[in-house]
């Protein structure tokens, strides 16, 4: 049978229009940039890249955002590339600034985000000198993306950029470096543009083995308890069509990563939330049980597995990647298919016959009745939770979320249903704090016309909260809300289950973040009851422009269901002991 191949997303990149053939690297950067289709770059100016900034304001459909840290350019970048799809692109200094990027970077790396970083760094006389405001930069980032390029001569810049941008966004995406000396910048060069990639050594496997699809069709056919992991794979394949006819034509029950969230109607009857650490009980309760695992595009990562011993340990496994360092790095796997997960599944669907597993899927809607998910408790005071589903229902669920890291973080996952495709933005792997606010206004920039929220802590938000005056610039309408609970919560819990409820310097103090808002000119209130919560949320959504909501919640709330660490999933904790 013959494989036809699936088109891949788009090529944005275009040819050039007649322009001056000799130019200064700063001009060649900005006309490569263009070329690749590239129309908004987050950054923060310094001396190695003044250059590149003296030339930038030459090139009108270049829109650049002046983030207020480096940092922030590339969570904003992070958030604009997961919205969109394409390349997301940050500028920084040499020294300090390249330093400050790397945790972004990092991020980025974990969570495959496609990305391209510029740094500036000192000329190359002075390369190695301990010049001012000079490091190693690519000695550092090395470990940390996909790859790295140090460009020494102008004329290099327009292939170096055309390789960083189709290493960022094909295989298994990731970032790419691209370090560029002040003199490189200012060096004149014949800008030649050409379209044609020529990369040697770099072919990502795009379409999977004929002979390993079908042997995972038998082994889904022979299956009576399947289940399937979908993962971040699955969203970044755009594999939405393709992975809803594999689950609704063999009638096999589906989880998600938390970065798998969205791949699948939250809604659908056979999708039954998040695995892992603080996934349902039912869900992992599934995974102990099953006997085939389908993992599609993700890591099985330790939050997932927990205990890799107590994985799936009935079940064998197949294990859809396109990279293929992950397969067998944490798991054992029986069948393991390498490549595009989109063209993958689009192959697989022709394989698959009809099945029913109603008594399966009925054994896990048990489980999930004994132990329901998104049940949120009683009480007179604000819990999160409460703040969390109210916001979902008002909404309508017709929203980006941007969560931050912590338990604010898992009660999103938990309690909003996700119905729209790829509305789910958060760090998973590097779990950076701080990430949300930067990554919302990348957001709402790639996705103009989509409501945008930013659901974070208030330690989160202390990290990155000078961003605020980039969304005020900016005019973004981004919602903020705080969920306040006066501590590091996620560190407090882990003090209160697990070091003797010896909350060792994770109760912190607030600034006013009403008044905070008011002073980067954004409307902001305070909520501390649950009668305030609706009408301050409908006030948000009414306002045009950016609003804060600080929402005063409970302090000694926990998350539930927990996989305790080392342990396995069939460990977890649905409350608190004693």
């Amino acid at each position: 049978m013959a494989i036809q191949p699936i088109p891949q997303r788009e090529d944005v990149s275009r040819k050039p229009k007649q322009r001056p053939k000799v130019l200064a690297g700063s001009r060649i950067i900005c006309e490569s940039l263009l070329s690749l289709g590239v129309d908004v770059i987050f950054g923060y100016p310094g001396g190695a890249v003044l250059p590149l900034y003296h030339a930038i304001p030459e090139y009108e459909d270049l829109r650049h955002v002046l983030v207020r840290h480096e940092q922030g350019a590339v969570f904003a970048a992070s958030g604009y590339a997961r919205a969109t799809g394409r390349v997301g692109v940050c500028l920084g200094t040499s020294g300090p600034g390249a330093t400050n990027m790397m945790t972004g970077i990092a991020d980025a790396n974990l969570d495959s985000v496609p990305m391209v970083a510029l740094t500036g760094q000192v000329a190359i006389p002075m390369i190695g000198r301990d010049a001012f405001q000079e490091v190693d930069t690519i000695g550092i980032s090395l470990p940390i993306t996909k790859h790295s390029y140090s460009v020494t001569d102008p004329a290099d810049l327009p292939r170096i950029l055309r390789e960083a941008f189709y290493i960022a966004g094909t295989g298994r995406p990731g970032p790419v470096l691209v370090d560029i000396p002040r003199d490189v910048q200012q060096q004149e060069a014949e800008f030649k543009w050409d379209d044609e990639m020529r990369l040697r050594g770099y072919r990502p496997t795009m379409y999977g083995n004929i002979k390993q699809i079908r042997q995972a069709a038998k082994l889904i056919k022979e299956s009576t308890r399947p289940l399937i992991v979908a993962g971040h794979g699955t969203i970044i394949s755009q594999a939405y069509d393709e992975l809803k006819e594999l689950v609704e034509t063999t009638n096999i029950p589906v989880v998600t990563t938390i970065h798998g969230i969205s791949s699948i109607p939250e809604s659908h009857e056979l999708n039954f939330g998040m695995l892992g650490m603080h996934g349902s009980a039912y869900a992992n309760r599934a995974v102990v049980e099953c006997d085939l695992l389908i993992g599609i595009g993700m890591r099985f990562d330790d939050r997932v597995t927990g205990k890799v011993s107590g994985f799936a340990p009935n079940a064998k496994i197949i294990h859809i990647e396109i990279d293929p360092a992950e397969i067998g790095k944490n798991v054992k796997v029986t069948v393991p298919i390498v490549g595009d997960v989109r063209n993958i599944l689009s192959v697989l669907n022709k394989e698959i016959e009809p099945g029913d597993h109603s008594n399966w899927i009925d054994q896990i809607c048990e489980w999930r009745r004994e132990i329901p998910m998104t049940e949120v408790r009683e009480a007179e005071e604000l819990l999160p939770q409460y703040v969390i589903q109210r916001l979902y229902e008002v909404t309508g669920g017709d929203a980006i979320v941007a969560a931050d890291v912590g338990q604010h973080q898992m009660w999103v996952g938990q309690l909003w249903w996700f119905d729209k495709r790829n509305s789910f933005v958060s760090s998973g792997g590097l779990g950076s704090m701080g990430y949300s606010l930067p990554a919302s206004m990348g957001i709402q920039i790639g996705r103009p016309d989509e409501a945008v929220w930013c659901v974070i802590g208030d330690g989160s938000i202390q990290i990155t909260m000078q961003e605020l005056g980039t969304i005020v610039q900016e005019k973004l309408p981004v919602k903020i809300a705080i969920i306040n609970n006066f501590a590091l919560g996620m560190v407090r819990q882990w003090q209160e289950f697990f070091y003797e409820k010896r909350y060792s310097h994770s109760l912190m103090g607030q600034p006013d973040f009403v008044k905070l808002g008011e002073a980067y000119g954004i409307e902001s209130v305070c909520v501390k009851t649950k009668e305030e919560v609706e009408p301050a949320i409908r006030q948000a959504i009414a306002h045009d422009g950016p609003f804060i909501i600080d929402f005063q919640v409970a302090v000694e709330e926990s998350v539930f269901p927990m996989i305790p660490p080392g342990g396995a999933l069939s460990d977890i904790m649905t409350e608190a002991a004693g």
